[in-house]
């Protein structure tokens, strides 16, 4: 009997491929809203615990980026040889753990460490699911799976906002609540346990529901055996496309820094500038940030899939760079713009063309990197966009901000510096790229062949030489 052929990608249903998709959203949703509440609370945080804007921006992108990105590496190493959903799951409950403890915090360095453990237990998700999707579905739908499971961002940073602004509201006439156990904690630190321990429960929905995926297109020697793939390994394939690499990760750590700089220091500056409460800032960045932030990266999932059909090999990285050049204007303009409904209007064009990357870096990863390389890979980015994008350009707003104006209403003057000079920088190493990329997509598809080939000879050599052995014992009778 005949092996059943198998499922053309046409018309395969992927109906849990998609479930995983969704759950991976979820966890992200949680993993933003967790890391991003902050960015509402920053006048209350600076007043209780005596903070400038410099050492806020240390506990929002550094303390948070520095462990996200260092602890990528290792846990991607665990990703890259075990099963993916156990290391997701704890990683979930660490994060979320981690974020109650901001709500305990009665000083700079112990919201310090607890913002630290927050980017260790993120560090965990998003090169372990990189490397799920890889596996669960075929390219012409990857950058579609990843530009959903990236649609968690803007949705956890909107409801961050939206929830931030609400709880405000809420607890806007009391300024200390008794806590069992903990204590007494003004209305910012209940923030932080209302939005933190929730993720408990996904943590555990995650852990009994998603199961590993069979890993595919696994790296073979020229035997054609499964080779086993260590840190050295990875970075020796960084290495060998170092150009590309380069161009990708670079580039995309300036598009993160425009991004990172938006998402941050956007409810300062419309408090400051146009005199906002929280409340309405959360609001109405909230909103922002759910419509036009996730239509962004439907957008630019649908563009790389769209330019991928159309022959494009490098379709990630120009869609990115695309995306890039048409951010260029709204985001400088928005904080030079002398009335709100003008700044909010170029804020909503720039942050829907700042959420390109998020799928489309993904994918060019996930396409060129063998299987047992793609949590390494993504982690090793993830390290470089979060050290430049998030750590680097949250602080770089907060020192211009502090040494260069010295003064805290001029927030927009940074911002505007920061953004011209990384969106700038994004396009011209992202055009660059793609035609690196191409060369190393080329150079991949052509070692692949030349394995196949060599196991092939090998395989038919094997009867040969058994008959050879066989004629020799023979003779020898």
């Amino acid at each position: 009997m005949s092996a059943p052929s198998p499922i053309p990608p046409q018309s395969k249903r992927y109906t849990y491929e998609w479930y995983v998709v969704v759950i991976c959203m979820l966890a992200y949703i949680f993993s933003f809203v967790d890391r991003q509440v902050i960015a509402l609370m920053i006048e209350p945080i600076k007043r209780d615990l005596h903070l400038t804007d410099t050492q806020f921006s240390l506990l929002q992108g550094f303390a948070f980026s520095l462990f996200y990105a260092v602890m990528g590496m290792p846990l991607a190493y665990l990703a890259d040889r075990f099963p993916r959903p156990r290391i997701i799951a704890g990683g979930i409950a660490l994060w979320s753990v981690a974020t109650a403890a901001c709500g305990i915090s009665q000083n700079f360095v112990q919201m310090f460490f607890a913002r630290m453990s927050v980017g260790v237990g993120e560090a965990a998700l998003s090169p372990g699911t990189y490397s799920m999707l890889a596996d669960l579905f075929p390219k012409s739908r990857l950058g579609r799976a990843v530009g959903v499971y990236s649609l968690g961002s803007f949705i956890g940073g909107g409801v961050a906002f939206l929830l931030g602004g609400y709880v405000i509201a809420l607890l806007k006439h009391a300024s200390v609540f008794t806590v069992p156990v903990i204590g007494d904690v003004r209305a910012w630190q209940i923030t932080f346990l209302i939005v933190g321990l929730p993720g408990l429960l996904i943590a555990l929905l995650f852990r009994l529901t998603v199961r590993d995926p069979a890993r595919k297109g696994l790296a073979q020697d020229r035997s054609g055996h499964v080779k086993r793939v260590s840190m050295a390994d990875s970075l020796r394939f960084i290495g060998a496309h170092r150009k590309t690499f380069f161009c990708h990760y670079v580039g995309f750590s300036f598009y993160a820094m425009t991004l990172y700089c938006l998402m941050s220091w956007s409810p300062a500056f419309y408090m400051r500038h146009f005199g906002l409460s929280p409340v309405e800032a959360g609001y109405t960045l909230g909103a922002v940030l759910l419509v036009s932030n996730t239509a962004g990266v439907f957008g630019g999932g649908w563009l790389s899939d769209w330019l991928l059909h159309r022959g494009h090999a490098d379709a990630p990285l120009r869609a990115a760079s695309i995306g890039a050049a048409c951010m260029f204007v709204p985001a400088v303009a928005f904080a030079q713009s002398t009335s709100l409904g003008s700044s909010l209007a170029w804020f909503v064009v720039a942050m829907f063309f700042a959420s390109f990357p998020l799928a489309t870096s993904a994918a060019a990863m996930q396409s060129l990197a063998p299987n047992q390389m793609r949590a390494q890979i993504s982690a090793m980015f993830l390290l470089v966009s979060n050290l430049i994008g998030l750590g680097l350009g949250t602080t770089l707003v907060a020192l211009i901000t502090d040494k260069v104006f010295g003064s805290p209403l001029a927030v927009g003057h940074s911002m505007t510096t920061v953004n011209a000079v990384a969106t700038a920088l994004t396009v011209a190493l992202l055009f660059i790229g793609c035609r690196h990329y191409r060369v190393s997509l080329d150079r991949e598809a052509l070692q692949a062949r030349m394995n196949g080939q060599t196991q092939a000879t090998a395989e038919a050599a094997t009867p040969l030489a058994g008959n050879i052995n066989a004629v020799d014992a023979r003779e020898a009778f």
